[in-house]
C-alpha cells in the first residue's frame, strides 16, 4: 500500500487506536497534526511507529479521554483544518451488543460533533460498524445529519463500504459518513470510491507464512503443511478479524462461525501465534491439525496494515489493537475522494482568481 498524493492536507484524527485510519489518510495524502487516543499501549504503538517515518514529522500523539479534551489544546484557529476524522466507539450501535445508540455513555457522536463546531475543517469522516444503518437508528442519524447542516456541511454519502472491495482479505463492512463544507462537496464524488480486485489470504500472507514456514525448515512436515495451508487460504477472504474486550479472555479469531470460516482458510483460530523470532511452541503455531496459527503482524497484514508497522505492548494487547483497527486501505480509498474535492476546489479558486464562496 503506498502514498498515492503529495502530503498536503491536514487532518486531526480522534479514537486513533493503533493508526489504521491514520496509515490510510497519511497514504491519500494528509499530513497529521494529532491523533488522540485513550488506550495507553495503542498511543505507544502510534509513537513507535511515528517516530520511524519523517513524513509523519509534527503528529502529536495526545493520550486523552475524548470527553475531557478541548478543542484549544490542538492549536488551531477554526476553519485552519481540512479534515476531522474519526472511528467513534462501535459498541452503542453493533449488533454483539445492546445497541442503546444515544443511550450509551460510550456514544460519542456528539463529542465529535462539537468538535466539528469548534474546529470547522472543511471536511469530515466518521467510520462505524454497520449497525448504525439498521433502521432502529434512522432517526438517530437524522439527528447527526441536521446537527451537521446547522453547521453549514453537506453530508456527501452515509454508506456501507465493505472491505474486501478495498484490497483487504477479509469480510469488513463499515458505514462511512463523509461531510464537507458546500464549496468543497460540489467537487465531491458523492458515491463510494470505486471497488478494486478481491485480495485473498493466500495472496495478502503467502511471504510471511512462507517466512515461518522456512523459519523450521529443518521439520520434515513444513513444506507439506505450507502448501496444504496456501491451498485452503487461496480460496477467499477471511472472516472479519475481531479485537475482543479487555474483560474476557485472550486474543483468538472470534466466535465458534468465525473459526469454522478460518479452518476452511487453513488456518487455526484457536489462539494467535508467538512471532517467529519468539517461537517456542511450533506444534502450537505451525503444526496444529487445523493449520497454523496467526501472529499477531499477520493478523494485521488481514487487516490492510503495512507489514513494518509494529504493534505495542504483550501479544494479547497488540492483537486486540490490529483487532480493532480501521483497515487502511479503506480509509485510505475515502481520504482519496475528499483529497481529490480539496484539490478541485483549489483548482477552481486558483483559475478564477477569487477566493471560494
Amino acid at each position: 500500500m503506498t502514498r498515492t498524493n503529495r502530503l498536503k492536507y491536514t487532518s486531526v484524527e480522534i479514537c486513533a487506536g493503533a493508526g489504521g485510519q491514520a496509515v490510510g489518510l497519511h497514504n491519500a495524502g494528509f499530513k497529521h497534526t494529532a491523533l488522540i487516543e485513550i488506550d495507553k499501549d495503542a498511543c505507544q504503538t502510534l509513537r513507535t511507529n511515528i517516530a520511524r517515518n519523517s513524513e509523519w514529522d509534527g503528529c502529536k500523539v495526545i493520550e486523552a479521554d475524548l470527553k475531557d479534551f478541548e478543542a484549544e489544546e490542538l492549536g488551531l484557529k477554526p476553519g485552519d483544518l481540512d479534515l476531522l476524522a474519526g472511528g467513534v466507539p462501535c459498541p452503542p450501535f453493533s449488533a454483539a451488543g445492546k445497541q442503546l445508540g444515544a443511550d450509551d455513555e460510550r456514544d460519542l457522536f456528539p463529542t465529535m460533533l462539537s468538535l466539528v463546531d469548534d474546529l470547522e475543517p472543511k471536511a469530515v469522516m466518521i467510520e462505524n460498524v454497520r449497525g448504525l444503518l439498521d433502521p432502529k437508528f434512522a432517526e438517530y442519524r437524522q439527528s447527526i445529519v441536521k446537527r451537521l447542516e446547522a453547521m453549514e456541511y453537506e453530508v456527501c454519502y452515509w454508506d456501507l463500504l465493505e472491505a474486501k472491495n478495498y484490497g483487504v482479505p477479509q469480510l469488513r463492512p463499515r458505514a462511512i459518513l463523509v461531510a464537507m463544507k458546500p464549496r468543497y462537496a460540489k467537487h465531491f464524488q458523492h458515491a463510494k470510491p470505486e471497488e478494486r480486485e478481491l485480495v485473498s489470504v493466500g495472496q495478502a500472507l503467502h511471504d510471511s507464512m512462507r517466512a515461518r514456514y522456512d523459519a523450521v525448515a529443518g521439520d520434515h512436515r513444513a513444506e507439506l503443511a505450507f502448501k496444504r495451508w496456501y491451498e485452503k487460504a487461496l480460496e477467499g477472504v477471511a472472516p472479519t478479524v475481531v479485537g475482543g474486550s479487555k474483560k474476557h479472555g485472550g486474543a483468538d479469531l472470534g466466535p465458534t462461525r468465525a473459526k469454522r470460516a478460518w479452518a476452511d482458510l487453513g488456518v487455526c483460530g484457536l489462539g494467535v501465534a508467538n512471532e517467529p523470532h519468539e517461537m517456542k511452541d511450533a506444534e502450537r503455531d505451525l503444526f496444529a491439525s487445523a493449520g497454523p496459527k496467526l501472529t499477531v503482524t499477520q493478523a494485521a497484514l488481514v487487516q490492510g496494515f503495512p507489514e513494518d508497522w509494529k504493534f505495542h505492548g504483550r501479544k494479547t494487547a497488540a492483537y486486540r489493537q490490529v483487532g480493532n483497527a480501521f483497515p487502511p486501505p479503506v480509509a485510505q480509498a475515502v481520504g482519496e475522494q475528499i483529497y481529490a474535492a480539496l484539490e478541485a476546489a483549489a483548482e477552481t479558486e486558483q483559475s478564477t482568481g477569487a477566493a471560494l464562496p
